[in-house]
C-alpha cells in the first residue's frame, strides 16, 4: 500500500517529461551565427492563415465556438472571443518573451532600433480540454523566422516548433487561455536555448 502514493510524483513526473520532450526544434533552413554577440532582438508575433484543432480555417473555428456558447447562455461566446484574441497580447506573447530571456544574454522584446528581428508564427493550435475527470494538452506549431530589421522580406534562418504542449502540473488548466499561455512559455524556453546553442 505504501508504494502507490510514493510512485505517484513518479509516474507524474515522467508524464511532464514524455510531454515536454514530444516538442521538435528545427533549423529548416539558415543559420543563426549572425546573433552572436547580439544582445536583444525585435521580435513580432503574427497568426495568419492559422488553423485550430480540427479546423483548418480559424475563423471557422471561432463561429463554432461563439455559436455553441451562446446557444448555452446569451452573450457567452461574445465574451469567450474576446478573450480567444486578447490572449495573444496579454498572456502568450509576455509568457514567450519571460522565458526565452531566461535562457541567456540575448533579450526579445519591441526592440525596433535591434539589427535583427524574431518573427514568431504560430501556424497551429489545439486548444486541448479539461473537464475534470479527463483532459488533453494543448500544443502549438509554429515558425521562427530571423529577418533583418531594416529588410523584414530578407529571410536569414527559420526554425520550426512542432507539438509545444501546454498545461499546468496538477491539472487546474480548465481555461484555455492557461493552457496556451504555457505552450508559449515552453516554445519561448525552448527557442532561447536553441539560439544560444547555434549562434557561436
Amino acid at each position: 500500500m505504501k508504494f502507490i502514493p510514493k510512485a505517484l510524483p513518479l509516474l507524474a513526473l515522467t508524464a511532464l517529461s514524455l510531454s515536454a520532450s514530444a516538442q521538435k526544434i528545427k533549423l529548416e533552413d539558415g543559420e543563426l551565427s549572425m546573433l552572436k554577440g547580439e544582445t536583444k532582438i525585435n521580435v513580432l508575433y503574427t497568426y495568419d492563415s492559422l488553423s485550430v484543432g480540427k479546423f483548418d480555417n480559424e475563423d471557422d473555428y471561432i463561429n463554432k465556438k461563439v455559436t455553441e456558447y451562446n446557444k448555452k447562455e446569451p452573450g457567452r461566446g461574445d465574451t469567450w472571443v474576446k478573450a480567444w484574441r486578447s490572449d495573444r497580447v496579454k498572456r502568450f506573447e509576455p509568457k514567450f518573451d519571460e522565458l526565452f530571456n531566461k535562457q541567456g544574454k540575448l533579450q526579445v522584446g519591441n526592440y525596433k532600433d535591434a539589427k535583427y528581428t524574431l518573427i514568431f508564427h504560430t501556424t497551429f493550435v489545439e486548444p486541448g480540454w479539461n473537464v475534470g475527470v479527463a483532459r488533453k494538452k494543448a500544443k502549438i506549431d509554429a515558425e521562427a523566422l530571423i529577418v533583418e530589421s531594416a529588410d523584414k522580406s530578407k529571410v536569414l534562418a527559420k526554425v520550426t516548433i512542432d507539438g509545444a504542449p501546454g498545461g499546468t502540473f496538477g491539472g487546474y488548466d480548465f481555461d484555455t487561455g492557461t493552457r496556451l499561455a504555457e505552450s508559449y512559455a515552453i516554445s519561448g524556453k525552448k527557442l532561447g536555448k536553441f539560439i544560444k546553442k547555434k549562434a557561436k
